[in-house]
């Protein structure tokens, strides 16, 4: 099996160049120019992963040379527009630190400085959580902890003072605002003004339990586990972090060890198990275990969530391998699009697809965990 995954991996990156990739499938059905995005951040992400574990550096250099055809030498991202003012575009910033500690160049740093100093122009909430994007005023997203914190808290280990607060701030708010008490589950938004249409009128809150993005949640608490020194706020995310695995490990298919795409709604008409999702819990289940955060038995949760992917969508097509069973997009509004309303029909109307990143790096990064545990 670990030959046919890597041999996969490797066939993505062939077919793939800086100006079009293989794996954005939203860039390819809209015929889009490349640009600097999170999709090909939590690609370039898992790549980085994969030179790590397999010591391949076919890997390495493809990510390198992706990064190296946006970033300009003085720093500046060639696409990155910062009046956007989106934590998506945040994401991609995160392999900067590894590309600098493994080439030296200098422009990796200065972008990294670029990126920071646009998160913290970024508007916040009178709470002090970022807004998720310009365009979603006031709103908090659980994807939002992803794309933003993990570049935070290792841009503060690396060229910072080590000041973790803002980081601890930013996920206390959301497991004070968005956690379902009943089920221990996060809820995919919340609009701290109450004003968003698909918004509670008195808790803020979007209505379902949307499992990418308690996925991106976890991914982001275990990465951030891994970044954070030993202390309070390590020992504070270890709290919130654990409470969420062991409420959302309850609602795992019991054959499959896969989660549903409305986490907490399971055989409902049109429900489905979804890939990416189930792909980032067990990644964060599994690394969860070998941080020691985590129990043991974590660890065989994860891995039978992996298998359960593995059998069930990673399929040959073609000749080479096919990841299926990914929801494609979700999200919750804005104004002018209605249709994304947070309710259960919405999520299950989105279009499922194949070998998109979103789905196609999360089991890269899990797979890798895998082999780590393997080892």
């Amino acid at each position: 099996m670990y030959e046919a995954i890597d041999r996969y991996v490797l066939s993505l990156i062939e077919r793939s160049t800086p100006e079009c990739t293989a794996w954005n499938v939203e860039k390819l059905r809209q015929g889009k120019p490349a640009d600097w995005n999170y999709i090909d951040g939590c690609m370039i992400t898992a790549l980085l992963s994969m030179s790590e574990i397999t010591g391949d550096e076919r890997y390495f250099d493809f990510a390198e040379r992706f990064i190296d055809a946006f970033v300009e030498e003085d720093g500046s991202i060639r696409t990155y527009d910062p009046d956007k003012r989106s934590l998506d575009d945040i994401n991609e910033g995160r392999v900067l630190f590894e590309l600098y500690d493994r080439t030296g160049r200098e422009k990796y740093r200065k972008a990294a400085g670029l990126l920071h100093d646009e998160l913290m122009r970024q508007p916040r909430t009178a709470e002090g959580s970022f807004w998720h994007k310009k365009i979603y005023p006031n709103q908090v997203w659980l994807d939002g902890i992803y794309m933003a914190q993990p570049f935070a808290a290792l841009y503060e280990k690396r060229f910072g003072s080590g000041d973790y607060t803002d980081v601890l701030r930013q996920v206390r708010t959301v497991r004070d605002r968005m956690r379902d008490a009943r089920t221990g589950l996060y809820y995919h938004g919340y609009d701290a003004s109450r004003e968003a249409f698909w918004a509670d009128p008195e808790t803020g809150l979007s209505k379902n339990v949307w499992l990418r993005a308690v996925g991106w949640f976890s991914v982001a608490l275990a990465d951030l586990l891994e970044i954070l020194p030993a202390g309070g706020a390590r020992d504070e995310l270890a709290g919130v972090f654990t409470g969420l695995m062991e409420s959302v490990s309850r609602y795992a298919d019991p054959e499959t060890g896969m989660y549903w795409q409305v986490v907490d709604r399971a055989g409902d008409e049109g429900n489905y198990l979804e890939s990416s999702g189930s792909s980032m819990l067990a990644y964060a289940m599994l690394k969860g275990a070998r941080l020691s955060v985590l129990p043991e038995a974590y660890r065989a949760l994860g891995r039978k969530t992996f298998d359960g992917i593995v059998n069930r969508y990673l399929s040959f097509d073609g000749g080479q391998l096919e990841l299926g069973g990914i929801c494609l997009v979700a999200g919750l509004g804005p104004e002018n699009n209605r249709r994304r309303d947070g309710t259960y029909e919405y999520y299950i109307s989105e279009p499922v697809v194949r070998n998109d990143a979103k789905g196609v790096a999360p089991l890269i990064l899990c797979y890798t965990e895998v082999r780590r545990a393997a080892e």
